[in-house]
């Protein structure tokens, strides 16, 4: 497995140098499929408090929690997506910052979405990256997360830098193992599309 110093310096690099392209095409409501919205949508409405975007990258989705009336903060580890979402998105909070080792308090959070965030994460890597998520929840807090699924647990060619598939059944081991009881799960395969998989978990502190 990869040091994690220099994978997430070399995930964070890619998507630096094709942050404006990703924006482009990614980066607004209009281009995400509407049962990712729903899914979001219905996660967010049983959330009361404050919401992390963890892994936010062009800001579109803290943008969509905030006009929906969340306390929600946006944070990405690419600097130039986090430039871009402020100055596309006047009064909405983003901040850079790393998935293992975020700028938030101790149990300062009531939800944390990490939607396609952890996906160029291995099981070493996303370990500790839960486990920070675990720290910055309260007890009785949410997470949202998304991810590519499949049979096993393997590398793909994803368009910016290597990405993971993961089985469902071995992201709810990882989660129980740092600390999260699974509540839903949600795949979806779409044709021509990777299948995707959403994993909604409490913190049991």
């Amino acid at each position: 497995m990869p040091d994690t110093r220099s994978a997430v310096h070399a995930v964070r690099t890619a998507y630096g140098a094709r942050a404006q392209e990703y924006t482009e095409l990614l980066g607004a409501m209009e281009s995400m499929s509407l049962s990712d919205v729903a899914a979001i949508n219905g996660w967010a409405r049983h959330v009361d408090g404050a919401i992390l975007d963890a892994g936010c990258g062009p800001g579109h989705w803290t943008k969509h929690l905030r006009d929906r009336g969340a306390d929600v903060v946006g944070v990405d580890m690419v600097q130039e997506f986090v430039e871009s979402a402020r100055a596309r998105f006047a009064g909405v909070p983003f901040s850079v910052g790393r998935l293992e080792a975020l700028p938030v308090e101790t149990d300062a959070l009531t939800g944390l979405l990490a939607w396609y965030s952890v996906i160029h994460s291995p099981p070493s890597i996303a370990a500790e990256i839960l486990t920070e998520f675990a720290r910055c929840l309260r007890p009785g807090g949410s997470l949202l997360l998304g991810f590519f699924t499949g049979l096993r647990f393997e590398p793909f060619d994803h368009a910016v830098a290597t990405a993971y598939f993961w089985p469902v059944d071995a992201m709810a081991r990882l989660l129980r193992s740092s600390g999260f009881d699974v509540v839903d799960v949600q795949t979806r395969e779409d044709p021509g599309v990777r299948p995707h998989a959403a994993i909604t978990a409490e913190f049991r502190g």
